[in-house]
């Protein structure tokens, strides 16, 4: 086990020197640019007479930011292992129509509804990451090649929504405490028991032991496999899950609910934004909750600010690329800190 620790947790030595220990951890700087961010979008938002932060506001953002967390938070878990997942984006549109049309409007198909769904959403993860680990395929190709299969099937057989919601079920899209969604508190919910899991569980550990050093891991003992297969599975019934949530505000199932809010790359995007290396074994669920704050705080924004589509991608390509150079140059500098002491 401490050979894992080692691989999931940066040791602190004596001789490291002292600006190295002052360097404030990623997950603080996603969360100090969020602040940095309220505060610049509030005075813009301010200068148009609008307020960002009343109570529509906040709504605004909780609830753009609980589908695309739900997602991230599965996509964090794979990229920790140094894999990915293009498949979440119509697995989120197929789950929400699995659990419509299950429901089909009764009350008393709702929990059906929603095995079915996170059970179906678990076997595509089980299937990606076999073809990855067993077919030895690329993560990018082999999830792509399954979002190519799951995309023909909804073509073949939907035009459009379908299925129905019940009332009771619709809820959980609704209701809020005050400002805040039912949603997305359920949300935070996952999103602290994914931490628990990555921080608290040999299993967890293993995530980034993998995602640090896949042959290291493997000579240290651990299934590499199936951590690989876990960490799929776990993304599928996070998109599962967010195809649930989405159902309950729609009424209904909708087919490309997942591809038209573009939730492959913007979930990437987020777990980036967070802090979590694309080539795994560092990052984790709250820099990833930070990033995906951060990209629904600029969407609400721009809406307050009527930004034209075309400007909106520029930005969020800026922040994205700037996010990921200011990684980098810190991890340069941490290397040379090592390479000193």
């Amino acid at each position: 086990m401490s050979t894992l620790q080692e691989n999931t947790v940066p040791a602190t030595s004596r001789a490291t020197p002292p600006a190295a220990r002052r360097r404030l951890h990623p997950t603080a700087i996603v969360y100090l640019a969020l602040v940095a961010l309220l505060v610049v979008g509030s005075v813009l938002v301010g200068l148009r007479g609008e307020v960002l932060l009343d109570q529509t506001g906040i709504l605004n953002i909780l609830t753009r930011a609980t589908a695309l967390g739900l997602v991230a938070i599965g996509q964090t878990m794979v990229i920790l292992t140094g894999s990915l997942d293009l498949s979440v984006a119509y697995l989120v549109g197929l789950t929400s129509l699995i659990a419509a049309e299950t429901m089909a409007g009764q009350d008393g198909m709702v929990l059906p509804g929603v095995l079915l769904a996170l059970a179906v959403a678990a076997g595509v993860g089980l299937v990606n990451g076999l073809v990855i680990t067993v077919l030895k395929a690329h993560a990018f190709i082999a999830t792509l090649g399954v979002a190519l299969i799951l995309r023909g099937y909804l073509e073949d057989n939907y035009t459009g929504p379908a299925g129905d919601v019940p009332r009771a079920f619709q809820h959980l899209g609704y209701d809020r405490i005050g400002p805040i969604p039912v949603a997305a508190l359920l949300m935070l919910a996952v999103a602290a028991l994914c931490w628990w899991y990555l921080k608290r569980t040999r299993p967890g550990y293993h995530m980034y032991a993998v995602g640090g050093d896949i042959e290291v891991a493997r000579l240290s003992g651990v299934r590499t496999r199936r951590t690989i297969v876990t960490a799929h599975v776990l993304c599928s019934v996070a998109a599962g899950l967010a195809g649930i949530y989405l159902a309950s505000r729609l009424g209904s199932g909708a087919p490309y609910v997942g591809t038209e809010a573009g939730y492959d790359l913007e979930s990437i995007a987020a777990v980036v934004l967070g802090g979590t290396l694309l080539a795994g074994g560092r990052g984790g669920i709250a820099g990833t909750i930070g990033g995906v704050l951060i990209l629904a705080t600029l969407d609400t924004i721009f809406d307050a600010l009527e930004v034209n589509p075309f400007f909106k991608d520029v930005v969020r390509g800026v922040v994205l690329v700037t996010a990921v150079a200011l990684y980098a140059r810190r991890m340069a500098a941490n290397r040379a800190h090592g390479r000193l002491s």
